[in-house]
């Protein structure tokens, strides 16, 4: 695995993350939206990642070094999915979405389950920084080394 391809899959993860996190915090801001442009209450999405394949094995011997320089890997996001589990019912007759018995559809957003994402998400995101970091500090000491 060449050094900047190993910086290329820490910053494809430094982006799948972030987007994650981005859709963590839209839940989080929209835990108490009981009514959106479709009409009913917000529903929870998340992020769905895939790994991008790297191709280890070369086929011949004559194209091992391009294919070492275009090597793939990583991860990437193939969708944003929509969680489709009930909606919280809440008792509040004054409110304006309040059905005729006084229940209040509320969206599918548990506050403990997305602050676990969003702990998680930081967790992965502050790995692929020291990666990269430790990659960085790498180059630097084998720059030194040609001193």
């Amino acid at each position: 695995m060449s050094f900047l391809n190993s910086m290329s899959i820490s910053a494809s993860a430094l982006t799948a993350t972030r987007l994650r996190m981005d859709i963590i915090a839209e839940n989080m801001a929209n835990m108490n939206t009981t009514r959106t442009e479709s009409g009913e209450p917000y529903r929870r999405r998340f992020v769905v990642f895939q790994e991008m394949p790297n191709e280890r094995t070369p086929r011949s011997f004559s194209n091992f070094f391009d294919r070492a320089q275009n090597a793939q890997g990583g991860v990437r996001v193939v969708s944003i999915g929509t969680d489709m589990s009930e909606f919280k019912i809440d008792y509040n007759p004054g409110h304006p979405d309040a059905d005729e018995n006084g229940y209040v559809r509320m969206p599918n957003v548990e506050v403990v389950q997305e602050m676990l994402d969003m702990m998680a998400a930081f967790r992965a995101y502050e790995a692929n920084i020291t990666a990269l970091n430790t990659m960085q500090d790498m180059a630097v000491r084998t720059l030194e080394i040609g001193r």
